[in-house]
């Protein structure tokens, strides 16, 4: 079987020697010294100011929207995973979708001022697979109506805009360390602010509020991350640029190799130093991406259609016009990358591919 992903995992005694010390320490969760210290090297290794560690990356959102107090309209992308649309619903928050980008895949920056009225607070913009948005256009359009910027950078560790990591743009970037993400923790995410006052507020979120044992900062909820996921970040880290390197040998691979598919690839932006998270493919056609997917399926080869549906047809949603994601949306296909992949592997899917196509 071939999946769409396979979680990295490190050699089991480097994982155990954590384990042991936890188990010596007693101390299993509530800001332990492996979170201090998974934070520290955090920071370190993608050159950032602030993070915190929290339990999962829909977690994270939800922090950042309360804590810059966003109300009302938030302008968002129907082209993402569920929980950006939803953790902009669960926090109160309407989603008002703006159509993408038909080569980048992310929010089109010319649509969204067309988007704005007086009850917008924000735009919550999502780094679509890895590749950063036109953070320059929407910080623009930001600062012009005064609104606050989220970027879901959910997919983009390792990814770098400009010569810094994607995560220290927008007011909070938010991440996610799930073990289907190209670096894990097994459950877990990042909210990354360069606003150390921000940072401060999000922390007494994270913990209930306690600001000491007695007295509460605000309201809180429990979105601290435990010692033991924790260690597995510690753990894989220290793999983290081999993953990275596997992953564009595999993505150079492939593009490579399917030059002859009558497919399209997404557009990377400009002055990025990209991490390869993904690689989707768009099809001509949604008939022959089921045809190919049935193809690949008979083999054993799991791709996945991701992101579908587009998040503006979801029944608890208002209606928006956003055309070119409903497109995308029906004709993508992210194609199975991860580090056990091998190059026959790579083959026997481009070889099904290529049957699906042309027969």
């Amino acid at each position: 079987m071939i999946p769409v992903t396979k979680p990295f995992l490190p050699p089991v005694e480097e994982y155990e020697s954590y384990i042991r010390d936890i188990w010596q320490r007693q101390w299993l969760t509530n800001n332990g010294p492996l979170v201090n210290e998974f934070e520290l090297r955090i920071k370190m290794y993608l050159d950032v100011p602030h993070m915190l560690y929290v339990a999962n990356g829909t977690i994270a959102l939800q922090l950042a929207i309360r804590a810059l107090e966003l109300t009302g309209e938030v302008i968002t992308t129907p082209f993402s995973f569920i929980a950006t649309t939803s953790s902009a619903m669960w926090e109160n928050c309407k989603p008002v979708f703006v159509d993408i980008h038909p080569a980048t895949l992310n929010i089109d920056p010319d649509r969204i001022e067309a988007a704005i009225t007086p009850r917008t607070s924000a735009i919550l913009a999502t780094h679509v697979f890895g590749n950063p948005c036109d953070i320059a256009a929407i910080d623009d359009i930001a600062k012009a109506h005064n609104l606050k910027v989220i970027y879901d950078a959910s997919h983009c560790f390792g990814t770098k805009y400009n010569g810094r990591s994607v995560y220290a743009y927008g007011d909070i970037s938010t991440t996610s360390f799930h073990a289907t993400k190209i670096f894990h923790t097994v459950e877990g995410g990042a909210v990354f602010t360069q606003d150390p006052e921000l940072l401060k507020k999000m922390a007494y979120m994270r913990n209930f509020g306690f600001d000491g044992p007695e007295n509460f900062a605000c309201v809180g909820i429990n979105a601290k991350n435990s010692e033991f996921h924790a260690a597995m970040g510690l753990a894989n880290l220290k793999y983290v640029d081999e993953i990275l390197s596997k992953r564009k040998e595999l993505y150079l691979y492939y593009t490579e190799n399917l030059e002859r598919l009558d497919k399209e690839l997404q557009l990377i932006q400009k002055n990025t130093v990209y991490n390869y998270s993904y690689l989707p493919i768009l099809l001509p056609s949604e008939e022959l991406i089921k045809k190919i997917e049935m193809y690949l399926n008979a083999n054993l080869i799991y791709p996945r259609r991701y992101f579908y549906p587009s998040l503006h047809t979801l029944k608890f949603v208002d209606q928006y016009e956003c055309p070119v994601s409903l497109c995308i949306s029906k004709r993508v296909m992210c194609l199975p990358m991860h580090h056990k992949l091998t190059t026959e592997e790579v083959n026997f899917v481009i070889r099904i591919l290529f049957r699906a196509q042309n027969y």
